[in-house]
């Protein structure tokens, strides 16, 4: 087993990033990503032994990436070494509460719910399919976001819609588990204390949601029956009235193209005008573009006041993701949104992105942590490879 590896693929709408971890003890061996999709700026990073190396890729359509990063772990890797490939699905469904060791069945209902996660879900699949043609004869587990999720409360998942509705499987799902899932487990480990409590984490990025947990589990995720749902991203429109979509659709506006304009043209980039990336916007004089930003610090900070309703209160929050990792303005902009619940940052530590960013006297404690979502697909394999 210890000369065993486990190649973990986490295919996000604009990006693809992997990792290699030694079979039982999850060492990092090698780690590598796939950016700018659909630009000529699309590059291929891995480093591996301390040496990064970089390929520039140019414009490529997302299947032939996956099999430039299988043969990039093969030059790397002897295939005999390969124990299992773990891969992050955005959408479970009702059936998948857990991961799950991909077969013909499996993948056809993956298929399924693609409706339900168009940016995400294909992707997804289609990494799947590349490592089953070029990984022949080694298992392929699928670990899905929506799991981390399963077990609210009813009054956290369903709508206010007729039962027959509920019972055909329409009712929130909650997203980014496997993110939420490893910031339960580092505080688990770190913080003990604080992970027994009531903490609210804001995984913000392209995609962005924040979710609830209390004692270590999700209580309740702002994201819904799909991934367009909650907060603002920087394409995505999150929350908004379902009567919106009927007023489109009754002035001559096709579903397909309203669908990819909630997907694709909205969030950030509808409300700016210039951008969906936060840097550009924080960088930019134009008013528009500040007006996106504060919508956006708005509705998480709105969000995660909601939250601290789930859980009960509030003991701490969790900035992690691109954004809130590494964006100290947005993290001050939602937090001053937060001083009615004792929340209160110190702008040093802030600024420096310390670990904790709070005030001697705030309330609630506030953390920057990166998310690792490579490891947990990685961990998520154990059991099906030990």
């Amino acid at each position: 087993m210890d000369d065993k590896v486990t190649l973990a693929l986490n295919a996000g709408s604009s990006s693809i990033k992997f990792g290699l971890f030694r079979s039982g003890s999850l060492e990092r061996l090698a780690s590598g990503s796939v950016s700018s999709i659909g630009t000529a700026a699309c590059a291929l990073r891995v480093r591996m032994e301390e040496r990064e190396e970089k390929r520039d890729l140019g414009k490529q359509d997302y299947e032939s990436l996956f099999g430039i990063i299988a043969s990039a772990i093969l030059d790397r890797v002897d295939a005999g070494r390969i124990a299992a490939c773990s891969h992050r699905v955005v959408h479970g469904g009702e059936r998948f509460e857990a991961p799950a060791l991909v077969d013909s069945d499996v993948l056809e209902n993956l298929e399924n719910l693609v409706a339900l996660a168009p940016l995400h879900q294909p992707n997804n699949i289609a990494g799947i399919r590349a490592m089953i043609s070029a990984l022949p004869g080694i298992p392929q587990i699928a670990c899905f976001d929506t799991a981390f999720h399963r077990g609210h409360p009813p009054t956290a998942d369903i709508f206010a819609i007729p039962r027959w509705m509920t019972a055909e499987g329409i009712r929130r799902y909650g997203f980014h588990g496997l993110s939420y899932e490893y910031i339960a487990t580092r505080l688990k480990q770190s913080w003990p204390g604080l992970a027994r409590g009531r903490v609210v984490v804001a995984h913000l990025g392209s995609g962005a949601s924040v979710c609830a947990l209390k004692g270590g589990r999700s209580i309740e995720s702002s994201m819904g029956f799909t991934a367009l749902d909650g907060v603002p991203m920087s394409t995505r429109t999150g929350q908004i009235d379902p009567g919106v979509i009927f007023h489109l659709v009754r002035n001559g506006h096709d579903v397909a193209e309203i669908e990819r304009q909630f997907y694709k043209e909205s969030g950030l980039l509808g409300i700016s005008g210039i951008s969906g990336d936060i840097r550009d916007l924080l960088a930019s004089p134009e008013p528009d573009a500040r007006l996106a930003v504060d919508y956006f610090c708005h509705r998480v900070a709105r969000e995660i006041a909601a939250m601290a309703v789930g859980a009960g209160g509030l003991d701490g929050i969790v900035f992690t993701a691109g954004v809130g990792e590494n964006q100290p303005a947005i993290r001050r902009l939602i937090c001053e949104q937060l001083d009615f619940l004792g929340v209160e940052l110190d702008p040093e530590f802030n600024t420096a992105g310390a670990e904790f960013i709070n005030s001697s006297s705030s309330q609630a404690k506030v953390l920057t942590l990166p998310t690792d979502e490579e490891l947990m697909l990685a961990l998520h394999a154990q059991k099906f490879i030990i």
